[in-house]
């Protein structure tokens, strides 16, 4: 196997980027290198009486003091309105080593009003695998709060019953991970394309001077996510490597032509890739507007008669402004907007005419309604 040499590593990065290129880091991650969910249970104290007197809360209060020597007769129902349970949750990063520490997010499982002021117990966080990663404990910081009256009228600003302890859990040990194991790495893309694969790794070879044409190639594409590396064996080499590898930059290729539509927030975005066939396209609307007037009629002084109401119908038909536009092929996305803009049509009118437009099959993109 051929190792790349460091310096010559560093004089490849003196060329020029690209006008639209990224840098690997930003596109793909290294895979098998990532963070760990851990979660734990545990008690917060202190709460200044706006804790819970819930079943689970009073056991797990009775096992702690059992800890610590301390039991109490079955029949004492102790008043813990200043103890709430909590589910405590963090990220374990990659490479991270015991001792050092991480923030933990605390939240309450019960019916406690607040966490205000409180601080958290000793917290074992766990894995997935039922191993404990790390500990938590300390003072929490909570962003909101609630006021209560008398007659049961509240007030809660943003979220009283969730709080963070910065530097909260002391990590006790690490999760394993393949970095340092065989002779290669592969980088995923965060939106896996055939194309970007295909690039990444024609990048990584033209920049590190591979042959793939004489069956020398560093970079492999896999499929349309992965693409596997070539990488020194020796462990500081190889982050020496990954140092500047993922600082080389290279052009993705286009993504798809997409429409994506939020139908809840009237939100829509339209790729630069879209285009239309010929088509052409009304928007306009009919209002009706039916009113009934109440009219006294009274005959006259003189003649035999008697007053009477009498109803008077309006009807007022209102035709808003219709216009027609015509699409040429390969209308682009600038040319679109300018258009339904001139009609003059809101978001939700859009999205009918885009969804109408796909049915037709005058619509080049994929339609996504999120």
């Amino acid at each position: 196997m051929k190792l790349i040499s460091l310096t010559i590593l560093a004089l490849v990065l003196l060329s020029a980027p690209l006008a639209n290129a990224q840098r690997i880091k930003d596109v793909a991650s290294i895979q098998g290198v990532r963070s760990n969910q851990l979660v734990g249970y545990g008690l917060v104290v202190g709460l200044p009486g706006t804790g819970e007197q819930s079943p689970f809360t009073e056991q797990s209060f009775r096992t702690m003091l059992s800890n610590f020597g301390i039991s109490l007769d079955s029949n004492v129902k102790p008043k813990i309105k200043n103890v709430a349970a909590v589910a405590v949750h963090a990220e374990l990063p990659p490479f991270i080593k015991p001792g050092q520490t991480i923030d933990v997010t605390v939240s309450s499982v019960g019916e406690a009003s607040s966490l205000q002021g409180g601080t958290l117990l000793q917290t074992f966080l766990k894995g997935v695998d039922g191993k404990v990663y790390a500990v938590a404990q300390g003072s929490l910081i909570v962003s909101g709060f609630g006021a209560q009256g008398g007659d049961g009228s509240r007030i809660v600003v943003n979220t009283p019953t969730v709080g963070r302890i910065p530097n909260g859990a002391l990590v006790e040990q690490t999760v394993p991970s393949g970095f340092a194991n065989g002779d290669t790495l592969t980088l995923n893309l965060h939106y896996p394309d055939f194309s970007t694969a295909k690039r990444l790794a024609d990048t990584i070879n033209e920049r590190l001077g591979a042959q793939p044409e004489q069956g020398y190639a560093i970079a492999t594409p896999l499929d349309a996510a992965s693409v596997r590396v070539t990488a020194p064996r020796d462990i500081g080499q190889r982050v020496g490597f990954l140092a500047t590898l993922e600082n080389f930059q290279f052009e993705p290729a286009d993504a798809p032509a997409r429409v994506v539509i939020n139908s809840r927030t009237g939100t829509i975005v339209i790729g630069q890739d879209v285009r239309l066939l010929p088509a052409a396209i009304t928007h306009g609307g009919l209002t009706v507007t039916i009113a009934e007037n109440q009219q006294v009629s009274q005959p006259n002084a003189l003649a035999d008669g008697e007053t009477v109401v009498t109803t008077q119908s309006i009807i007022d038909v209102d035709l808003a402004d219709s216009r027609m536009f015509k699409f040429e092929p390969g209308v682009t996305l600038d040319q679109l907007v300018r258009a339904v803009n001139e009609v003059g049509a809101a978001p939700g009118d859009l999205m009918a005419i885009l969804e109408a437009l796909r049915q037709a099959g005058a619509l080049r993109g994929e339609l996504v309604i999120i």
